[in-house]
């Protein structure tokens, strides 16, 4: 090859050239040409990381070419070279020089990639029967870009034709670099940069495309229409149709006019998983672009695209996904197409799903660009609710007129809301809800939206900082208006926040400001009870729970309720023909007998519906909820001995022992709130036979084996309340026991055991043991004694529950074994508590308690126990046990601390009074 004068030869021809300043000191300075100059100019340019468009790089290889003295479209030369460049071991190593070798190996590389033989930009091959041979098809190519021209100009100096936005940056970019603008095929200086249309050049291209665009699409419909599919043609097909839409875009008539829309959509519709996501994803994008034309996107929308691309929507790909929510997006710019995606069967889901998805962040901005779209067209305000977005509904509500909130509210009155949604649009919208109520129009749909909107329990607090409860009050308390549905519709929007106690209790009711539990608005409520339809009373009934439910309102509603005779409204619903009546009228009661039994009781008795209770809880075929709340109110009431015997007696307490054994069965298996009551109730009714104990009585107990019932109770399954009952049947019981022993304390003769105790023990047994707590024979069938029928260890595991209730009886049973501790015997009853382990928990719990009542209780045994010497002794160093004594002996009430003294006495941390105390009060050894 030729080199230029300067230039070193061989394979080390570019270090010469790339390093002129160091050509410089080799040789003379006139020997560096100002094209080399020129050159390295440039490449230092771009070495420091600038940028290069196709056309910059063509310029300067052409530059390059000229410099080491062959043509640039000399191909094999160059690559060549650019072997033998990054072969030399001669590079420099400074920092700015390898940024140049960077450059121009990167240049280099890129420029000697073969072109397509044809066309560098048609994937295809020129039939025979082209309108252009190949050879003009050269032509067609600029210079710089190797692609065929669109906007072909002359160079007016050299004559040299290019593509207009390439050679116009081309001499953008000499410009930048400081130096003259060339013409890059001559490498001229050019002293006007003055362009012309080369119009015959670009009518021949135009025509050739022509040509190429006609054969493309024919080739196209071809494809896509054979059958079955070719996985292969269809990708073609449509690469083919979406170069030549977003290269020819006034050219897409064509497209569709030769039916290559219909085409593709049949393709999506009835081959989808033929082709999969990939050709999927193609299609959507294809579409994308043909969807510029206004009737090719009418095709479209007729053919169902849209079902399509909402289809595409769970792809597997993304690529799929984002070009369905872009077509999607372009559907948008047109109202009516808005609606119809609208109206697609989980459109709006799978866009929201997909907006909320922060994993994906280019789908979900798109995704929301979709909705944004559609919140602006009115009929979508209900579908997009439906769909979780309340922006466009909410906006109305506080912005549009009377007539479109109104329209609003009856919309949140009809839909099916999640909770979520709920207290979205509560907290949004509650307010103008209410004020809707003072319009005579729009009174019914606000009070449907604000009963939805009540359906959440967690909604009362901000319904009634809404101030709703005055609003709805004075509706259902309306003379004038006879409407029964709006009252029936406040009414229950009432029930549903009184239902959960907590936020309503210090809220006016109305605009006096009484409270819901205020006797003025009791009474009224039992007013409706006489006035209102079936359907309305049940709802009365319904707040009327809810308001006696609340700790903080029970016991004062239940007292307006009684004081003023209005229990009687309530009696005739406890034989109401409908059930839902029945369940609420019954568990009413319950609530006000739990403070006024005796008074309940009265007025049962009065209306001879005592007897209502015990058929209802024997009936089989009454609900749960019924049977379990007149068990719960028959347990409160205080019977005489007569109404025991005559309204329960001694069957009643076998069926209720029964019942008890499958309700702890059901309950095991499935705990609920009935279950649990229920098995409440049935205690506290067994407890009616433990408290005043005749010869009959006792027999039913024997019978029965309640001791065994109660103690089966206080396993950890049972509830408190349960557990609390089942410790007051086992002291009642103890305390008969002991009532019994009082009474007849003769040790038994040999010879057999005729005193009362035969009858309360049972039969003696060969080998007479003698119980330490009764101090006679005892045996488990006597139902009396805690030690014989193994009640003392679960009461002694009571004294670790959480309920200080449950404490408490367990502490009162327990007492009733250390109430004769002058005995004998009692050393032997310590000795007992002790291997049980109740001594060690009753410290424990006398050590930790913070109720005074149960501390009280638990110092008195305590100090009963220590009046046995070797335990006193060995509880004396005891530091938590002396602590808590000195505690309540400094803080604790009278009798706290009258046992806390003698009980330090005892364990000599005080002394006794003259020195007598503890020995005066020791039990006998």
């Amino acid at each position: 090859m030729s080199v230029p004068q300067g230039l070193v030869s061989g394979p080390w021809g570019y270090l010469g050239l790339l390093t002129p300043k160091k050509m410089f000191h080799l040789q003379n300075a006139s020997n560096v040409s100002e094209n080399e100059e020129r050159v390295w100019c440039t490449l230092e340019k771009e070495g420091e990381g600038r940028e290069s468009s196709k056309a910059v790089q063509s310029g300067i290889v052409m530059d390059l070419a000229r410099a080491l003295g062959f043509e640039p479209g000399d191909r094999a030369e160059f690559c060549n070279q650019v072997k033998l460049f990054k072969g030399d071991p001669f590079r420099s190593h400074s920092v700015p020089e390898r940024r140049v070798l960077m450059s121009l190996e990167r240049i280099l590389s890129n420029w000697s990639v073969e072109p397509v033989p044809v066309s560098p930009n048609w994937d295809f091959e020129i039939v025979e029967d082209a309108a252009a041979p190949v050879f003009a098809f050269k032509s067609f190519l600029c210079p710089l870009t190797k692609e065929v021209m669109r906007d072909p100009v002359v160079v007016l100096e050299s004559s040299q034709a290019y593509e207009r936005t390439a050679i116009e940056y081309w001499f953008e970019r000499c410009i930048q670099d400081g130096r003259d603008p060339t013409c890059p095929v001559t490498g001229r200086v050019l002293k006007s940069l003055e362009l012309k249309p080369n119009i015959g050049l670009a009518g021949a291209i135009e025509e050739w495309v022509g040509r190429v665009v006609e054969y493309q699409i024919k080739s196209a419909v071809q494809y896509l229409s054979e059958d079955p599919l070719s996985v292969d043609h269809v990708e073609r097909a449509l690469d083919h149709v979406f170069k030549v839409s977003e290269e020819h875009p006034t050219r897409r008539y064509i497209i569709r006019n030769a039916g290559v829309v219909q085409l593709i959509v049949t393709v999506l519709s009835n081959n989808s998983k033929t082709i999969g996501s990939h050709l999927r994803s193609k299609a959507l994008m294809t579409l994308l672009s043909l969807a510029e034309d206004e009737e090719s996107r009418k095709i479209m929308l007729e053919r169902g695209t849209t079902r399509l691309a909402i289809h595409s929507l769970i792809g597997n790909s993304e690529k799929e996904r984002e070009h369905a929510i872009k077509l999607l997006l372009e559907f948008c710019n047109d109202e009516d197409c808005c609606v119809r995606i609208a109206s697609e069967k989980g459109a709006l889901v799978l866009l929201s799903s997909i907006a909320g998805n922060m994993e994906y962040p280019s789908l979900s901005n798109l995704a929301e660009e979709v909705l944004r779209q559609m919140e602006r067209v009115e009929d979508n305000v209900q579908c997009l609710a439906a769909a979780g977005r309340f922006g466009p509904l909410i906006s109305r509500l506080h912005d549009g007129s009377v007539g479109v909130k109104i329209e609003m509210a009856s919309l949140v009155g009809r839909m099916t809301l999640t909770n979520s949604c709920k207290e979205q649009i509560a907290r949004q919208g509650a307010r103008v809800f209410v004020e809707l109520l003072s319009n005579q129009e729009g009174s019914g749909p606000s009070l449907q939206a604000l009963y939805n909107l009540s359906g959440l329990d967690g909604n009362a607090t901000i319904l009634i900082e809404s101030s709703v409860l005055p609003s709805l009050i004075e509706v259902l308390f309306d003379e004038k208006d006879p409407s029964y549905e709006l009252k029936s519709l406040a009414a229950s929007t009432i029930a549903n926040i009184v239902s959960k106690p907590g936020h309503w209790e210090l809220a006016s009711a109305d605009k006096k400001g009484n409270p819901m539990q205020s006797e003025i608005v009791v009474l009224r409520l039992l007013g409706l009870l006489n006035s209102l339809p079936s359907q309305c009373q049940v709802i009365v009934l319904r707040i009327l729970c809810g308001i006696t439910s609340s700790p903080q309102a029970s016991e004062l509603v239940a007292s307006h309720i009684t004081s003023k005779g209005g229990f009687g409204s309530v009696i005739p619903f406890l034989e109401h023909p409908e059930v839902e009546h029945r369940v609420f009228a019954f568990k009413l009661t319950r609530l006000i007998s739990e403070w006024f039994s005796q008074y309940i009781a009265n007025e049962l008795r009065l209306s001879n519906k005592l007897t209502v209770l015990k058929e209802k809880l024997l009936n089989n075929q009454s609900t749960s909820d019924e049977r379990s709340d007149a068990a719960q109110i028959l347990a409160n009431f205080s019977l005489s001995e007569g109404e025991i015997q005559t309204l329960l007696g001694g069957d009643f307490v076998e069926w209720t022992a029964v019942t008890l054994k499958n309700q702890r069965r059901i309950s095991n298996a499935r705990s609920s709130y009935t279950a649990s009551g229920m098995q409440e109730g049935l205690i506290g009714l067994l407890l009616h036979f433990t408290r005043n104990l005749d010869q009959q009585t006792l027999n039913i107990v024997r019978e029965n084996r309640l001791m065994g019932i109660f103690c089966e109770q206080l396993d950890y399954t049972s509830k408190a309340k349960v557990k609390q009952l089942a410790a007051i049947g086992l002291k009642h019981l103890s305390e008969f026991g002991r009532s019994v022993t009082a009474r007849d304390s003769k040790p038994p003769s040999s010879s057999g055991f005729c005193s009362f105790f035969v009858l309360m023990c049972g039969k003696a047994s060969s080998q007479p043991s003698m119980c330490p707590i009764h101090n006679c024979l005892c045996d488990e069938d006597s139902q009396l004694c805690l030690l014989k029928s193994n009640c003392i260890k679960p009461l002694v595991d009571i004294l670790h529950d959480n309920d200080t209730d449950v404490q408490l009886a367990a502490v009162d049973a327990l007492s009733t074994l250390l109430l004769d501790y002058t005995s004998c015997s009692f050393k032997r009853v310590v000795d007992e508590l002790e291997h049980l382990g109740a001594i060690d928990s009753l410290i424990t719990l006398f050590t930790e308690v913070r109720s005074e009542e149960l501390q009280e209780k638990t110092i008195w045994m305590i100090e009963k126990i220590l009046r046995v010497d070797n335990v006193s002794d060995r509880y004396a160093l005891n530091h938590s046990l002396v602590r808590a004594l000195v505690e309540s002996f400094k803080h604790g009430n009278t009798n706290t601390r009258k046992h806390a003294q003698d009980a330090l006495t005892l364990l000599k941390q005080l002394s006794g009074v003259s020195g007598k105390t503890s020995s005066q009060t020791r039990a006998r050894r």
